[in-house]
């Protein structure tokens, strides 16, 4: 009940551990706390190299996305430039079609005006 009566403090030793043994000994408290600061900066090296590789992969996604942009436009440009291409066939077939009808109904029309005179 004594124990329950203070609040607990880790640097006030317990009442019945008042001897020195390793739980008490100052330098296995240094030791451990060492131990604890070595285990995290191992974390945060760790940490550090993974943003550090993150960083790394970002750029060359950067990188991907400024080419597919690139190569995206050039795509634009020449899918606009077969589409006028193809635009411009089919319009020269469309007049020859009609040029060649107009010949067709000269070639009918011309002779049978003419013998009907």
């Amino acid at each position: 009940m004594a124990e329950r009566d203070h609040p607990y403090d880790p640097y006030i030793p317990a009442a019945g551990s008042a001897g020195p043994g390793p739980k008490t000994d100052p330098n296995h408290r240094t030791a451990a706390l060492q131990a604890q600061i070595d285990d995290t900066v191992g974390v945060m090296r760790d940490n550090i190299t993974k943003v550090s590789q993150r960083g790394e992969h970002l750029d060359s996604l950067q990188d991907k996305t400024d080419n597919l942009a690139h190569s995206a436009q050039g795509f634009r440009l020449g899918a606009n430039r077969v589409r006028k291409q193809m635009w411009w066939k089919d319009m020269k077939m469309r007049m020859c079609l009609v040029v060649g009808i107009i010949i067709l109904l000269v070639v009918i029309i011309v002779p049978v005006v003419i013998l009907t005179k």
